[in-house]
């Protein structure tokens, strides 16, 4: 069986009340991209009911710490919070981390000690003009090449991406490398195979301003995935039975 759980670990620009007087002066940098994936919330919960086993967002800010990036990552700490005491450093780490990140391992150790295959669809988004560069791309998968069920799973999305939003332009391991430091990477490592770790990047000019729209087609696309596998499995659970 295929269990599928999507996660949003960069949802929102909260500061909790600890340490809000961190940012006193970084109104306009926790609205930025910086701050947030603006949009990605807004698509994990359309898609998320109809899709997933298990669900997990974060709406704290990313600028406290980054629950995409591994503990000694040199981007997990941001410059408003890196300088802090270790102390406080681990207690923002104990309270806003580990929390998130052990729930979502738990319930993927917990499937795959059932032998239950699992999809992990991690949702951000990204800034349309990097360094004064254009991303050539509205929809990104990343995705580890050397896993099969990654590989095989991505192509297959991405061609029902173009089905489902013909005008979007879908590539593989843009605008980040698949193999790249983060959540779905560490997971990786802990399972070796049954588990599928993709990240869903979407353009956040396209998802900030009319993010129904792009969830709908990200929907669409997922639903026909999801069925895809689900006969595959059946399928081949009547072949042993047979």
């Amino acid at each position: 069986m295929m269990r599928w759980i999507l996660t949003c670990e960069h949802g929102g620009h909260q500061v909790p009340a600890r340490w809000r007087h961190l940012f006193a002066e970084a109104d306009d940098v926790l609205r930025s991209h910086r701050g947030w994936d603006r949009g990605a919330l807004c698509t994990f919960r359309m898609v998320a009911p109809e899709i997933a086993d298990a669900a997990f967002f974060s709406n704290t800010t990313r600028l406290l710490v980054d629950l995409n990036r591994s503990v000694g990552h040199r981007a997990l700490f941001s410059e408003f919070t890196r300088d802090l005491p270790e102390a406080e450093r681990r207690e923002i780490l104990r309270r806003h981390y580990y929390p998130f990140r052990d729930r979502v391992a738990e319930t993927i150790r917990s499937w795959r000690m059932g032998g239950e295959t699992v999809v992990h669809i991690s949702i951000h988004s990204f800034t349309p003009v990097l360094d004064g560069e254009s991303r050539n791309a509205d929809v990104g998968l990343l995705y580890d090449p050397g896993r099969g069920l990654e590989k095989s799973l991505c192509r297959r999305w991405k061609a029902l991406l173009c089905q489902a939003a013909p005008g979007y332009r879908t590539r593989l391991n843009y605008p980040y490398r698949g193999t790249a430091d983060g959540f779905t990477k560490w997971l990786r490592r802990a399972h070796p195979t049954g588990y599928a770790g993709i990240e869903l990047e979407l353009n956040e000019g396209n998802v900030g301003r009319r993010c129904g729209q792009v969830a709908d087609r990200v929907l669409e696309s997922l639903r026909m995935l999801k069925a895809d596998n689900g006969a595959a499995s059946r399928s081949a659970g009547s072949a042993r039975a047979g």
